[in-house]
């Protein structure tokens, strides 16, 4: 449904990123960053990205605006531990980190997401057009029924006792709740039926050999 690509991942201290790195659109920080450090963190942002980082006890949401110029504005107090200081090594100098390069898409990739996008926006258009609105369904509330509880009293001798009595529309009640939650599990039980895949049903329907096809819904081995 989406054309995310494929995450790639790298150990290492993000204050020893290399110098040459590229810039990016989003950037989050998970732990508190140093005062010293928040320009660091700032260069690292292209023009128009969004950094997010706890910083002097604030979680901030950073925007830069352009080459030298950002908009922060503090979204809630946090409390974080802070990044891990960079280490050196016997040299004296600070191991760098190298991160992935920006590679382009290669064209292969590119048409399926060209053709995958123009189905799912003819499915839309169709769906809009049947009035069918594309909302999840609501999660089912329970009920909670209330026990009402009626105080009687029995005279012991010359002593008037409080004694709690269980009326019979409690016991009702109880009744009804426990056929609820009978059915509830009832209804846990039964297998769920899958969503409908539409998008998957209107690439299957297309006249094209089958290996394209499980290309197109990214069924396929590496």
């Amino acid at each position: 449904r989406f054309e995310f690509c494929e995450p790639a991942f790298v150990v290492g201290n993000c204050l020893e990123i290399a110098s040459d790195s590229h810039q990016y659109d989003r950037i989050y920080c998970g732990a508190g960053v140093q005062k010293d450090y928040e320009n660091y963190m700032k260069i690292l942002l292209k023009v128009g990205g969004i950094l997010v980082m706890p910083i002097e006890d604030q979680l901030t949401q950073i925007l830069r605006t352009g080459q030298n110029t950002w908009e922060s504005k503090n979204i809630l107090a946090v409390s974080f531990a802070p990044l891990v200081q960079p280490n050196r090594n016997d040299n004296g100098k600070h191991d760098t980190v190298g991160l992935p390069p920006c590679a382009v898409r290669n064209l292969q990739d590119l048409a399926r997401i060209y053709i995958r996008r123009t189905l799912r926006n003819f499915i839309n258009e169709e769906m809009k057009a049947k009035g069918i609105a594309q909302k999840a369904p609501p999660k089912r509330k329970r009920r909670r029924c209330r026990r009402r509880r009626i105080n009687t009293y029995v005279f012991v001798g010359n002593q008037l006792i409080p004694q709690p009595l269980d009326s019979e529309e409690d016991e009702k009640m109880e009744d009804d709740n426990k056929e609820e939650e009978d059915k509830d599990h009832s209804e846990a039980l039964k297998p769920e039926e899958p969503p409908r895949n539409l998008l998957r049903e209107k690439i299957m329907s297309l006249p094209l050999p089958e290996s394209l096809k499980a290309y197109l819904t990214y069924y396929r081995e590496k």
